[in-house]
């Protein structure tokens, strides 16, 4: 170690050593652990995992063998042809999860195997059954489950048994695996204990010995700081008396600041008073222009329900001018046909007069209603432009209407920026008065510290003496320091 160092640094040293093994120690103790961990999941969830599945696969091609044979026996239970379809079912569940999961050449060959062997089997199998149902005889199916099904079986059984056995041997070599690694990390947590512990060892004694050291040099020091401490309780005495006359001044200075603090205090009150109320009255204007809004709001929603029945009465004027075009073409073609019945009424001689005189009747008749339509097309115009001409003043109302609300929108946002600056020149305000509170306070505290100080200056020009003479004492204190450091020095 470096002997310009002092003991507190090389103590903080050692402890960052020990901190740095420490979270070392940890941090390997965390990793292997999740090594292990990882290991043991691994094991749970792939190995044995897919062994689980192959003995499921041994099992569901058993089952599916012992439905066949059931059913060829006794082809009236329909359980067996059940348990054989389901047993089907299940193996090809069960062989695609394991499809899924090994990661192997040699599992993969012998899944492809399995699958050769497993088709194979269903192949014949499906023409036994077929043959079984339609044909009878167990003596037509026996010879082919003699010859074919059965080998084909035996040979998917080895298939399978051979995967189980591999599946269960790459089980076993995932768990002696696991199991070196955490004796590894077991090994590496032990070395690096015993590592610490010979640290803390080495460094304990390298600090003992520098300790007495560094406390003999610490002596030297103490007895000529006592040597200056003495000199300066001399001054200090001198001072005490100046510090006094001086802190007495500061009292005097501090009550004037403190009267006017109070001052600062009831002023800022009556600010915030008054910003108080004009927040009041600026909110009450704002609730005064909302309501004006609305009842401009409601005024437009009554223009633009004007507006709409003009234009509906528009439209049924325009209606009403249709009619009468046909009831003056009715009109026409009726003084027309009263032409043609006077024509031939006077065709006719003395028998046809009468029919003369209503052929006359009608013409007259029609021409009155020619007359009155025209007087109808007339005020029937006379009520479009009128409707047209107050459309058109309703829109420019409306217009006017939409103006002074959006004029009472700008006044509403300005009352609202105006309750907005005066609740900040409140919130101003309160702050002003808190932080002049606070300032009085302060002051009253500043005060009443320095009545203790100047107390304590009077105290202090007392206690002087004592100061000198706990020095002296000092003094003799590192001399007899100095001889016992010495003395186990040299023992």
């Amino acid at each position: 170690m470096n002997r310009r160092w002092t003991f507190q640094t090389k103590v903080w040293l050692g402890f960052g050593v020990m901190v740095g093994l420490s979270a070392l120690t940890a941090g390997i103790a965390v990793y292997a652990l999740q090594t292990v961990v990882s290991s043991k999941d691994a094991v749970i969830s792939v190995n044995a995992r897919s062994l689980i599945n192959a003995a499921r696969l041994q099992a569901a091609s058993n089952h599916a063998s012992a439905g066949f044979r059931g059913f060829m026996a006794f082809p009236e239970k329909q359980r067996f042809i059940e348990e054989w379809t389901a047993s089907r079912k299940e193996f090809q569940e069960v062989f695609t999860e394991l499809q899924s999961r090994v990661n192997t050449e040699r599992a993969k060959r012998l899944l492809a195997e399995i699958e050769q062997s497993h088709a194979a089997v269903l192949t014949v199998e499906d023409r036994c059954v077929g043959i079984r149902t339609t044909k009878g005889g167990l003596e037509a199916v026996a010879p082919i489950v003699q010859n074919e099904d059965l080998p084909r079986r035996d040979k998917l059984a080895r298939d399978v048994t051979d995967f189980v056995a591999l599946e269960r041997s790459l089980l076993d070599d995932a768990r002696s695996r696991s199991t070196a690694r955490a004796s590894t990390a077991g090994t590496l947590l032990v070395s690096l204990a015993i590592a610490a512990v010979s640290f803390a060892g080495v460094t304990a004694l390298l600090l003992g010995r520098t300790l007495s050291r560094q406390i003999g040099s610490a002596v030297q020091h103490v007895q000529t700081s006592s040597a200056e401490l003495q000199t300066s309780a001399n001054q200090q005495a001198t001072g005490a008396q100046e510090t006094s006359t001086v802190m007495s001044e500061v009292t005097t200075t501090m009550s004037e600041l403190l009267a006017t603090s109070r001052q600062i205090t009831d002023s800022g009150q009556q600010v915030a008073h008054i910003a108080e109320e004009t927040a009041t009255a600026a909110r009450n204007g704002n609730q005064t222009v909302m309501k004006s809004q609305e009842g401009i709001e409601s005024i437009r929603q009554q223009v633009n329900i004007v507006v709409t029945h003009m234009l509906e009465l528009g439209k049924k004027s325009q209606l009403i001018g249709g009619v009468l075009d046909i009831i003056n073409e009715l009109a026409e073609q009726t003084n027309i046909l009263s032409i043609n019945a006077t024509i031939e009424a006077a065709g006719a001689g003395e028998h046809g007069k009468r029919f003369a005189v209503v052929g006359d009747e009608i013409r007259k008749l029609a021409d009155r209603v020619g007359g009155s339509t025209k007087e109808i097309r007339a005020l029937v115009e006379e009520i479009r432009g009128a409707v047209n001409t107050t459309v058109l003043a309703t829109e420019s109302g409306s217009k006017a209407v939409d103006a002074g609300l959006r004029h009472f929108e700008d006044v509403t946002r300005a009352f609202k920026q105006i309750t907005e600056l005066v609740s900040t020149t409140t919130q101003a305000a309160r702050a002003i008065e808190l932080s002049t509170k606070q300032q009085m306070s302060a002051v009253e505290q500043v005060s009443s510290a320095l009545s203790g100080a100047a107390q304590a200056s009077r105290e202090n020009e007392v206690t002087s003496s004592q100061t000198l003479q706990t020095a002296t004492q000092l003094a003799n204190l590192s001399r007899e320091l100095s001889l016992i450091v010495r003395s186990h020095a040299s023992a």
